[in-house]
């Protein structure tokens, strides 16, 4: 097996900050929509709206990040080898086929990661977004000339928000699990290192 280094430290910490970012806002704002309690609900609304201007902080960091760094490319959408990948996920990883994408330094993600990522960063994310701040500055509609707008429909977008991220979150975490070992990738997250069959391809692919 040879070894790549991916990830950079920077990115580790992205990954991991925004994915307690996201969880810890999912268990506060179910509690908020009144699913259960644990921190009681004034706190909930209380520890959602700082951890949501801390995800945001973060994203600048990352945006600035990734523009100057030129790891913005990475994001760019492509379909090669998406039928191939496509396979592999619906039956392929099922009968024990090696992946028929090797992750490298040029293109780390696969084609239907790059597709779920662009959905989540120009879908879900702003309808997160949108809908989490007229909630939060529902105090200023009227001022802002929005004041016919139904907070029930505002509400219930961000509830919708919020189960597709829940939903891509454990597609997320089940798919960390599909590598050559179960904790393979996992592993690469945390010490920014990827096995690789080919360290020719990983190099140059």
């Amino acid at each position: 097996m040879a070894r790549v280094y991916l990830f950079k430290g920077f990115e580790r910490f992205w990954h991991w900050s925004q994915a307690a970012l996201i969880i810890f806002m999912l268990l506060t704002g179910f509690e908020v929509h009144g699913t259960y309690t644990v921190f009681g609900f004034e706190n909930a609304v209380n520890y959602h709206t700082i951890a949501a201007w801390t995800l945001v902080g973060l994203w600048v960091f990352a945006i600035f990040w990734h523009l100057t760094t030129g790891e913005w490319r990475q994001y760019i959408p492509t379909t090669q080898k998406i039928v191939a990948v496509a396979n592999f996920y619906s039956s392929g990883i099922f009968k024990g086929e090696p992946h028929p994408f090797k992750p490298s330094l040029a293109r780390k993600h696969n084609p239907l990661q790059l597709l779920t990522y662009l959905g989540v960063l120009t879908l879900l994310s702003p309808l997160l977004w949108i809908t989490g701040w007229l909630y939060l500055f529902y105090a200023d509609w009227a001022a802002w000339g929005l004041g016919g707008l139904s907070l029930m429909w505002v509400a219930t977008g961000h509830t919708i928000g919020a189960f597709l991220m829940l939903a891509f979150l454990i597609s997320h975490l089940y798919l960390a699990t599909t590598g050559h070992t179960a904790t393979a990738h996992i592993k690469s997250m945390i010490t920014g290192w990827e096995d690789n069959d080919d360290a020719h391809e990983a190099k140059h692919v």
